[in-house]
């Protein structure tokens, strides 16, 4: 049983203003793996006044020196992935190879790719005579979720010390222990006092009066679009700038060739991993209606190879992270029967033989339509929805027809076609057969989001520019 009655503020584990804890539930078992501190606004303004006394010294210190300390949070990252992968593992399922493998690599991803834009990155720039100039914007107030919790951290923690900026961290309640080692780690590594903080608690007690709070001045959140909106609405009153990357519901363009197959089989694979929960997952897959056949018997194979069950030994799925979550994604999959879809593989109901854990069948239905509302809404879980088109102006069609906007794949060996599609696509992030790169931006459209992570472009979300005329005499 994990026991954290702390928060990380001013650079010391100090006890909560009002003694209030909240249990964690490992998805697997469903029981009770951890009692969390819960925080208030008391703790809130607490870390944002510690965060903005750092504030000053820390955007005063070179770069040199902002350097040295990214590297000893290297160092002590590396010494702490195992305590990492298993945290994640317990608090969200994540399968052990996943949770060891990339889940953690994400997070070291993220931090080398921040120390290689600050080494090269400039912060001032002259046009004429005017001096254009990159502050930190800051105290920022990051609100992370719970499905891939080191990589939003990461990708939110990183680019605003490098860049100068003082933090106050609120990882989901649904993964706590690893937001908790991550303050661990930083708090070994020296981070001077007051530049990260950190308070556990939910949405209402604590998101809510961080998004609210006078002293943040900016708010990066990662989560659902409900939840967005509302911190958009409670910052909106002090004017401070809010970044969001939110729901998805996205497509996956499969290109009619000799490697349509293999491209479904893989697909299948990728969307299950991490159960499904991603927000960028490729939900909607759009193959030829002339090789629905081909589709369906390559994703069947697919799905019937994903072994599922204790997260702790070799599988490929473990369960989803609660029981609110599995009852959503089980009333999806009804819908998606009710509503006539063809269900390939899965179904409702937990996979044979587990009787207790959040478990739920790698699903896959085909010849849905894009009015269906297993197409329409994130359903955050192992469901994939085949859809076929005519041709590829139809399915560039079906692929904008969302609210959503975040990501989308286009598969095939014609390199030229595969190009085309991908720039008709309407979304933030689209790769060409599956592509990745930690440098390129990630955001989304439209309910998406707005903002972007990742490389240069979310280092500067947290950078504001100043113009200095007649700087230069000409």
């Amino acid at each position: 049983m994990r026991e954290y009655s702390k928060f990380y503020i001013g650079g010391k584990w100090v006890d909560p203003a009002e003694p209030r804890t909240f249990d964690v539930v490992n998805p697997a078992t469903e029981e009770v793996a951890g009692r969390v501190a819960s925080g208030s606004v008391a703790d809130v303004d607490q870390a944002v006044a510690a965060a903005r006394q750092a504030f000053p010294g820390w955007a005063a210190t070179s770069v040199t020196d902002r350097l040295a300390v990214l590297r000893a949070i290297g160092d002590e990252y590396g010494r702490r992935r195992r305590d990492l992968a298993a945290a994640l593992t317990e608090e969200m399922g994540a399968p052990a190879a996943l949770a060891g493998g990339f889940q953690v690599d994400l997070g070291a991803g993220h931090l080398a790719t921040v120390i290689e834009i600050l080494e090269n990155y400039s912060f001032e720039q002259p046009r004429g005579a005017t001096l254009i100039v990159k502050e930190p914007i800051g105290v920022c107030g990051l609100i992370t979720p719970w499905n891939w919790p080191l990589n939003q951290i990461a990708v939110k923690v990183f680019p605003a010390l490098a860049a100068g900026c003082t933090v106050v961290l609120k990882p989901s309640e649904q993964s706590p222990f690893s937001g908790q080692i991550f303050a661990e780690i930083l708090d070994a590594a020296g981070i001077p006092a007051g530049v990260f903080n950190l308070v556990q608690g939910d949405g209402p007690s604590v998101g809510a009066p961080l998004s609210a709070h006078p002293g943040v001045d900016l708010i990066s959140f990662t989560g659902s679009t409900r939840a967005g909106i509302e911190i958009a609405k409670n910052a909106a009153p002090t004017v401070k700038r809010v970044t969001q990357e939110l729901g998805g519901k996205s497509p996956n363009v499969v290109l009619d060739d000799a490697g349509l197959a293999a491209n479904v089989g893989s697909a299948v694979a990728t969307l299950m991993n991490n159960s499904g929960q991603t927000c960028s997952a490729l939900s909607r897959m759009l193959v030829p209606r002339t090789r629905m056949d081909d589709a369906i018997a390559a994703a069947r194979d697919a799905a019937s190879q994903l072994s599922v069950g204790d997260p702790t030994g070799d599988v490929a799925l473990g369960p989803v992270v609660s029981g609110a979550q599995f009852d959503k994604i089980q009333a999806l999959i009804q819908k998606g029967i009710d509503e006539g879809a063809t269900l390939v593989a899965g179904g409702t109901g937990r996979p044979e033989g587990l009787t207790k854990g959040y478990y739920v069948k790698p699903t896959v239905f085909a010849n849905v339509t894009n009015d269906m509302t297993i197409a329409r809404e994130e359903i955050f879980g192992p469901v994939l929805t085949i859809l076929g088109y005519d041709d590829l102006d139809q399915a560039v069609e079906i692929a904008n027809d969302t609210e959503y906007g975040l990501a989308a794949n286009v598969a095939g060996a014609d390199l030229d076609q595969a190009r085309a599609v991908a720039r008709r696509i309407s979304a933030g992030w689209v790769t060409v057969n599956d592509a990745f790169d930690f440098h390129a931006p990630f955001g989304g459209y439209r309910k998406s989001g707005n903002g972007r992570e990742w490389g240069e472009n979310g280092f500067e979300e947290y950078l504001e520019t100043k113009a200095i005329l007649g700087y230069a005499t000409e």
